[in-house]
């Protein structure tokens, strides 16, 4: 067998922190170099819009546990990749070091998307670092105003904690319904409904014209004409793949970086994709490749890309079985609980009540020509479980 010197990871959040993981777990035994454009180790990103946002931003608090496995792995943070010569496996860094690879696995994530308009800068932000949440609580104030653009999942659980400090809260969104996309209508007006019981006010099928103010944000003008005051704003309004490091290689970045069924970056056996930058046909659904933002994924592509890598570099069997993760996530808003099994956005045209009520608990089902690919749970946590099994068994 050949013997590897270096593996390098390029993004040192979740995705690269379980890579280099699953490559100690599968055997490598050479060099582990994780880079991260952070300053810290890796750390745990939903408790940011949620309890950590209300009870303050300690790296402690949200830092994963080093398993020693990956003890000897060496972290390069605060400097980030700029660029990356597959041909010649180099990869540069922002100080102008280089640094050549013999396996190299793509774990670069994603970054806040920003609303096109410079200015007012100050009172304006967005959630995805532990610095973007320190900022954002320490502007939270009780019978504050707070604008909060998007009504995705980020921007309903942004708002739900700040309901609970007492800031007052008002939610714009093209949308008809918070949540449209991935829960579908009933769902999502469901739980609108909730978030206005507990004060919060969706201005729906508005979009922001223009932010009011001089050097700090005072509110915002609709594109109907209504004025907004605010206080403090969050941008929550989807997110950007950290991919232009790659350019110039010659690969598909049109949507993160296109991979095949088994992680592997398209013409390169030394280089993989993990976690929600990497785009990728799931056999469970369909054979498109698609990127997907929850939780479970950087954890079920870390242990799929390693086998690849290494089947790559020739240090291990390549694993001839389909690559086919139940996606899962959840989200907290208020008291409420909601996880999600599958695929519910393949689903959203066929849509119906498996049990319980839209105001109460409740199983949803999502079909896509007639199978159930997707369930969403408010609340009935003994139930978990059961979907899940059966999710694995009708979709697969």
């Amino acid at each position: 067998m050949t013997t590897v010197q270096r593996i390098v990871i390029a993004g040192a959040s979740m995705g690269g922190l379980r890579a280099a993981e699953r490559l100690r777990a599968a055997g490598f035994t050479g060099e582990i170099v994780a880079i991260g454009d952070e300053t810290h180790l890796p750390y745990n990103r939903p408790p940011l819009s949620k309890e950590a946002l209300a009870s303050g931003v300690t790296h402690e608090a949200v830092a994963f546990r080093l398993r020693p496995a990956v003890a000897d792995v060496t972290w390069r943070l605060g400097v980030p990749i700029v660029a990356a010569d597959l041909a010649r496996r180099a990869v540069r860094l922002a100080d102008g070091s280089e640094l050549t690879f013999d396996g190299l696995v793509v774990a670069t994530g994603m970054r806040a998307r920003r609303l096109p308009m410079p200015e007012p800068a100050r009172g304006r932000h967005v959630i995805r670092t532990i610095e973007d949440a320190s900022a954002l609580c320490d502007e939270l104030r009780p019978d504050g105003n707070m604008l909060v653009v998007g009504a995705g999942f980020i921007g309903c659980e942004i708002a739900a904690t700040a309901r609970r400090l007492g800031v007052v809260v008002t939610v714009v969104a093209p949308d008809t319904v918070p949540m449209w996309r991935p829960l579908g209508e009933e769902l999502g007006a469901a739980l609108q409904r909730r978030h206005e019981e507990q004060g919060v006010r969706f201005l729906l099928r508005r979009t922001v014209n223009r932010f009011l103010g001089e050097t700090r944000v005072t509110g915002a003008e609709l594109s109907d004409g209504t004025l907004v005051n605010a206080d403090v704003v969050v941008e929550a309004v989807g997110s950007s793949s950290n991919t232009e490091w790659l350019d110039g290689n010659g690969l598909d970045l049109s949507d993160g970086v296109l991979c095949d069924n088994a992680l592997r970056v398209e013409g390169h056996a030394s280089v993989v994709a993990v976690g929600d930058v990497a785009r990728f046909p799931n056999p469970r659904y369909d054979e498109v490749a698609r990127r997907v933002e929850h939780w479970s994924i950087p954890t079920d592509t870390a242990r799929r890309a390693a086998t690849t890598l290494l089947a790559g570099l020739r240090l291990a069997g390549h694993d001839p079985a389909p690559f086919a993760p139940l996606p899962t996530f959840w989200s907290d808003q208020y008291d409420l609980r909601i996880q999600s099994f599958g695929a519910p956005a393949l689903g959203t045209g066929d849509i119906r009540v498996l049990e319980g009520d839209l105001d109460g608990e409740v199983a949803v089902g999502y079909h896509r020509d007639g199978a159930l690919v997707g369930v969403v749970l408010i609340g009935l946590p003994a139930a978990a479980l059961r979907y899940r099994t059966r999710l694995m068994q009708t979709t697969a």
